[in-house]
């Protein structure tokens, strides 16, 4: 492609993807421009007592598996006594 034709394509690209990121909404986070503008979604109570109790309900999961693995591998075989230091003369 020449470069007089590409030159200006590129620049008309680049200026509606600059268009396009300053309207678009940007997530949970602040609240977008007005086109898109609406509450976040994070800010809402509710929302935050959900995630609060399904932080809670995952953190409650890791820590049954994590105590299913030590009494399986408690039952398999004993474990050896800690060994201590030898004593000092």
């Amino acid at each position: 492609m020449l470069d007089r034709f590409y030159m200006p394509f590129l620049a008309l690209a680049a200026l509606a993807v600059i268009a396009l990121a300053s309207v678009w909404p940007q997530g949970l986070g602040d609240r977008s421009p007005p086109p898109f503008g609406h509450e976040p979604k994070m800010r809402d109570p509710g929302m935050q007592a959900a995630l609060q109790r399904a932080g809670a309900a995952a953190q409650r999961r890791v820590d049954e598996a994590r105590e299913a693995v030590r009494q399986m591998q408690s039952e398999r075989s004993p474990s050896p006594p800690p060994s201590s230091p030898p004593p000092a003369q």
